[in-house]
């Protein structure tokens, strides 16, 4: 019988703008990764590509075989020589992360000529827009759905949506095929001591967030708890919220008889894979965003998610929507309320030791489910080579 062929390797092209930095970089580099380890060919058009140096140290500077990291400027052709936009090869497949909307003058230049690659041949690319993560149901309707271009220099061409999401009717979420062997593998004790962090004694827990209104008094009530914590604070906008409330409070959060029961550790910034480190060596993870939110899911330790909050409010039924998804235990909703400003950001308190232990079990269900599933850069390469 014969052996059947592989699929060929493809050329892909991967558009960020950055917003947040963590959170539509990190997704960006994490699937291009994804796809350079199964020998695609990936160009990241990124325009503030500086996160990167701590996220993938090497990347900008093309250390990481397969990926070629581009600058995205405006005009779109002003961060190279003139001709050399015209002279690349064509890509394969276009990601659109986000809705970014690639420029009109990419698409003139690379999406229905011909330019005599033979891999790429006369077919226009497969345009992908890689769309937001949400729980909510009409995900799953939306998922796939084509768009064609009726105007503009891509006349003709058909956009799809592509939405990541957490059941078998979306694209999935991305997870490296070495993570559970990678995860199995990982000694806290000394990940922990090259931190300068030794544990015993005290509860872990870190912290990625943006500015909740429950931060301060949840820090208080830590620091008046039995049992002593040790914050470990994420670089940028965590750790300006900590320092902040301490400029406020005189430094310190002390319990009524002067015994500080919380101490801090300020983290570097750390890469993809030492973040996944931090998850699996805490207690307890406060995340934020997407891409945190899903290692956090990868990683079957008690989290709380800090929503990207949206001026208009839409962000409290998406948060909704993912805590009936993971079938949230009562007092882990009630803390996603308060950690979110949906409701008295007091009712941000320490779990009961068996509602901390339930959330564990409500995260470790998750991730099996999760599991069961195929991630999203498998669901893509499917996808693509339908439409191809």
């Amino acid at each position: 019988m014969a052996t059947a062929l592989p699929p060929p390797a493809l050329l892909w092209d991967v558009f960020c703008q950055v917003i947040d930095n963590h959170g539509d970089l990190g997704v960006c580099w994490r699937l291009s990764a994804q796809l350079a380890a199964r020998g695609h060919r990936v160009r990241l058009w990124v325009d503030d590509a500086r996160a990167l140096a701590w996220m993938a140290p090497g990347a900008v500077e093309g250390r990481w075989p397969g990926i070629q990291v581009l600058p995205w400027t405006e005009p779109f052709h002003a961060g190279m020589p003139s001709d050399r936009l015209n002279r690349l090869p064509r890509a394969d497949v276009w990601i659109e992360a986000f809705g970014c909307e690639i420029a009109p003058e990419f698409i003139a230049t690379h999406g229905h000529l011909t330019l005599g690659d033979s891999q790429n041949d006369s077919r226009t690319p497969v345009w992908i827009n890689l769309e937001y993560l949400s729980a909510e149901s009409w995900v799953e309707r939306c998922h796939g759905l084509p768009s064609p271009v009726l105007h503009g220099p891509a006349q003709g061409m058909t956009r799809h949506f592509f939405y990541p999401g957490f059941t078998e009717r979306t694209g999935g979420l991305l997870r490296e095929p070495d993570l559970p062997a990678r995860q199995a593998a990982f000694d806290r004790s000394v990940w922990l001591a090259g931190l300068g962090i030794a544990p015993p004694g005290q509860r872990l827990v870190s912290l990625f967030c943006y500015e909740p209104p429950a931060l301060r008094p949840w820090l208080g009530q830590l620091a008046a708890d039995a049992e002593p914590t040790r914050l470990l604070v994420t670089h940028g906008r965590a750790t300006q919220a900590v320092k902040a409330l301490f400029q406020a409070t005189n430094g310190t959060f002390q319990a009524s008889d002067g015994h500080e029961q919380l101490s801090f550790s300020y983290l570097p910034a750390l890469t993809q894979n030492d973040y996944d480190h931090l998850l699996w060596a805490c207690d307890l993870n406060f995340v934020r965003g997407e891409d945190s939110l899903v290692r956090a899911l990868w990683a079957g330790r008690p989290f709380v998610w800090h929503i990207y909050p949206q001026d208009d409010g839409a962000h409290h039924a998406k948060l909704d929507a993912f805590l009936d998804w993971l079938d949230a235990p009562a007092s882990l909703r009630r803390f996603h309320h308060a950690w979110n400003g949906l409701t008295d950001p007091a009712g941000a308190r320490w779990p009961a030791a068996k509602e901390l232990d339930g959330w564990g079990a409500c995260a470790r269900a998750a991730r099996e489910r999760l599991l069961a599933q195929d991630d999203l850069a498998t669901q893509l390469l499917g996808f693509v080579a339908k439409k191809r």
